[in-house]
């Protein structure tokens, strides 16, 4: 059996017209053994790969910050669920989980995203692109200028392309207030909660997506910290923290309540579900019994 949208409709939780569970037949993403290169530490190696550094560390029996050493092993488990049927031509960025989704050719893009910081939250709701830049110009918004004053320091009312720019070399501007999909010059910075709104991708990533994404493709900005999916006879579920705190807290006994009209509650894991929601890993983990 397989998890369909039109199975799991009475069970997802909205809030201001936001999904907050979701459940998917599809996962990206792989585990992956990788080599440790020169000046690499676990928040370069999750930002580039969509995990948590936190995450990695106790994947590799490592402390939090633990420094890295140049050719040393590391194990890295980035897979993630697809949040739900993406449209060709598409693009779609679920919040707390980080990450963008893109499909075509049958493929769907998985990208690892920062997304805007709790104060600063990144809008919610259908987009359209509405305009395509290389090598754009950062116009200083008033109130990141205001910003700064406040903490001391200056800004520009307008940052040329180059090394310096906050925007990278590529820009896709949304019809959404003045936020865009973008690079960066400060790749570490991806996959966390730390933008003025914006969605930052890492400047690889975004050079692949800014030519496959067209003027007036479609978009959503949407909100779904926990997830389901249903890939062959295995049982994802995968939770993110609540950063903007927008959605109800998924529990065991709802999760139960969600499976058991599945017909999959016999086939779970309870003390890994719980494990899975406690420790909010943010990356998709095996939930289903004998693994």
């Amino acid at each position: 059996m397989r998890l369909t949208m039109a199975a799991v409709c009475s069970f997802l939780l909205t809030v201001t017209g936001e999904v907050t569970a979701q459940t998917s037949s599809r996962i990206i993403g792989e585990v992956r053994d990788i080599t440790v290169a020169a000046n690499d530490t676990l928040r370069s190696i999750g930002s580039r790969y969509g995990v948590d550094p936190v995450t990695l560390a106790t994947d590799n029996g490592l402390a939090s910050k633990a420094p890295l050493t140049a050719g040393e092993g590391i194990h890295v488990d980035h897979r993630h669920i697809v949040p739900v049927e993406i449209r060709p031509g598409t693009v779609v960025v679920n919040v707390p989980q980080r990450m963008l989704f893109y499909e075509i050719g049958g493929e769907v893009l998985g990208i690892p995203v920062a997304v805007g910081r709790r104060s600063w939250p990144t809008p919610l709701g259908g987009f359209t692109v509405v305009l395509k830049e290389t090598d754009p110009t950062w116009d200083v918004p008033a109130s990141i200028q205001e910003e700064a004053r406040r903490a001391g320091r200056s800004l520009p009312e307008h940052v040329p392309p180059g090394p310096d720019n906050p925007l990278g070399k590529y820009w896709l501007g949304l019809s959404v207030g003045s936020v865009g999909i973008h690079g960066t010059n400060a790749p570490s910075s991806i996959y966390q909660a730390v933008t003025h709104g914006c969605i930052r991708a890492h400047p690889d990533d975004i050079a692949r997506l800014f030519p496959l994404v067209p003027n007036g493709a479609p978009g959503a900005l949407i909100y779904s910290p926990v997830l389901l999916a249903q890939v062959g006879d295995d049982v994802y579920l995968e939770a993110h923290p609540d950063i903007y705190q927008r959605a109800p807290s998924e529990t065991v006994a709802s999760l139960r309540s969600t499976l058991l009209s599945l017909g999959l509650e016999e086939r779970i894991d309870w003390l890994a579900v719980e494990a899975v929601l406690q420790r909010r890993p943010g990356v998709a983990r095996i939930v289903s019994r004998g693994r």
